[in-house]
């Protein structure tokens, strides 16, 4: 697999199967990333990987808190209010995942279950949390996605699948229960991982991209 194959074939799946997740193969995934870009090779990236019993009992506290326990967030993880265009391509994006459901905006009650799945990791057998120092700053946290970008990349590599999550930033106090992150570092996000179930309705979902004219503009390039 060449990297223009690994890029597009990358996608935020919300449906795995149970099947093991071999350590090994991310212990290998994780120490290909750590060659990711980092300003002044800081490597400012922390990891916590959490499996089995230790995952069974966070999804387990996750159930019982979620909706119930107000969340103490990390930090806002969209600017408030969110101005165009990216608000529209968040919207956008949100209905099409929940028309791939078949859950109506109507529906409250179900689309509220379905933001809880989140944190069940989408069933998936295996994730990592990404952590870094508090007194780091925006390049630092840059460095962050661009360790994840590789990490995920190199999983397609190892044959398994994976999705970024910013929303376990919300409850980090109900995370450090079962991860040992320090108090002071903050939890930047959470990456689920196993193999795809291709069965599940909301893994059709292939989100749509801004075309290169709406994002890129070009200066000195000849004609």
């Amino acid at each position: 697999m060449d990297v223009k194959e690994a890029i597009l074939r990358r996608r935020s799946v919300r449906g795995f199967l149970p099947t093991k997740v071999d350590a090994a193969a991310l212990k290998r995934a994780m120490e290909h990333a750590n060659r990711a870009p980092s300003g002044g090779n800081v490597q400012p990236w922390h990891i916590a990987a959490i499996a089995g019993a230790p995952l069974a009992a966070l999804k387990g506290a996750m159930a019982e808190s979620y909706g119930v326990v107000e969340p103490e967030p990390e930090y806002a993880i969209y600017p408030s209010p969110l101005p165009e265009p990216y608000r529209s391509r968040r919207f956008a994006n949100g209905e099409q995942l929940y028309a791939h459901l078949g859950i109506p905006r109507e529906n409250k009650a179900e689309r509220l279950r379905w933001l809880g799945w989140n944190y069940q990791f989408f069933g998936a057998p295996a994730a990592v949390f990404i952590h870094t120092p508090r007194f780091m700053g925006a390049p630092q946290w840059s460095d962050l996605g661009m360790w994840m970008q590789s990490f995920m990349l190199l999983l397609l590599a190892e044959g398994l699948q994976s999705c970024a999550q910013e929303c376990w930033s919300r409850y980090p106090h109900i995370v450090r229960r079962f991860v040992p992150i320090p108090d002071e570092h903050i939890l930047f996000a959470a990456i689920a991982i196993g193999h795809a179930d291709e069965t599940a309705p909301a893994n059709a979902l292939r989100a749509d991209r801004a075309p290169l004219a709406e994002v890129a503009t070009w200066h000195g390039f000849a004609d």
